[in-house]
């Protein structure tokens, strides 16, 4: 099964770097976050094509591949913590094309993509990788930063509301929340978001810099 992106030229991938914006986020999958993409970690230039979604088996996948799939996610999450971030998405897609539903495979994906700052890709792929684990916050949480990159402020808004409910223990969760809604304009919600970040992470500094501001 090919990958749902496969015109990613080799010449390209010599000028990928890893951007700021993905630090974070990357950072928290290394830090337990319950989507449970272990030894992931953080930390391209003609127009994008626009994404596909990740595209629907035409018949099922066979255990062979799925197990193979598995074990490339896993050699992308050692190359991606090395910072090997090309090697690292090559393996993602060839474990993509051999299992179109592995969730971590799209998710590590996603980051690698977002931290180059190719958003619609990334949005693509958290898209898929949140279809197959509705009830995870990291795949909304993942989008919702790319939306907020792109400017589609009320996109990553309604996402973090969905995140929050899912996991309403995640401070990185809030604090992206009360970023979006003060970016919205509406200072009560941004003020309640952040509270809820500093009540979870005291020492969060977006957060408490993001109250001053709204006045919370």
């Amino acid at each position: 099964m090919a990958s749902p992106f496969p015109e990613r030229g080799l010449a390209r991938r010599r000028h990928l770097r890893p951007q700021p914006l993905a630090l974070a986020l990357m950072g928290i999958a290394l830090c337990g976050c319950s989507f449970d993409l272990g030894s992931l970690m953080p930390e391209k230039d003609k127009p994008q094509e626009t994404p596909k979604a990740a595209a629907a088996p035409e018949s099922a996948v066979s255990a062979g591949n799925v197990t193979e799939a598995q074990t490339r996610t896993a050699k992308a999450q050692a190359l991606a913590k090395s910072g090997e971030t090309a090697a690292a998405l090559d393996e993602f897609n060839r474990a993509v094309g051999l299992d179109p539903y592995n969730a971590q495979a799209l998710y590590g994906r996603a980051l690698i993509y977002q931290g180059n700052n190719e958003h619609d890709f990334a949005i693509a792929d958290f898209s898929a990788a949140s279809g197959l684990n509705p009830q995870k916050a990291e795949p909304l949480l993942g989008r919702a930063t790319s939306y907020l990159a792109l400017g589609k402020v009320k996109e990553a808004a309604a996402d973090l509301d969905e995140a929050s409910e899912a996991d309403p223990h995640n401070a990185q969760v809030w604090t992206a929340r009360g970023q979006a809604y003060e970016k919205l304009g509406d200072k009560a919600k941004a003020a309640a978001s952040y509270n809820k970040a500093v009540a979870l992470r005291p020492r969060d500094d977006a957060a408490r810099s993001g109250l001053t501001r709204v006045g919370g």
